[in-house]
């Protein structure tokens, strides 16, 4: 899981990048707090072949994205 929870775009954006990169997950879960840099997320992994699923809890969100 990453939490980005805080962070300012780009940096949500950068830090699943990253975690991407070093371990090529086939799943991975993401937790946001800005709509905005969900929706960057979203489009960055959807262009890598991930599906997403968005789930809202509370004011958060959580990203799962499968393989």
């Amino acid at each position: 899981m990453v939490d980005v929870r805080g962070l300012l775009c780009p940096m949500p954006l950068v830090t699943v990048r990253k975690e991407i990169e070093k371990n090529a997950p086939a799943s991975l879960e993401v937790l946001f707090d800005d709509k905005g840099a969900l929706d960057n997320v979203t489009r960055f992994v959807t262009g890598l072949g991930y599906k997403t699923e968005v789930v809202k809890d509370g004011p958060d969100y959580k990203l799962v994205l499968s393989k």
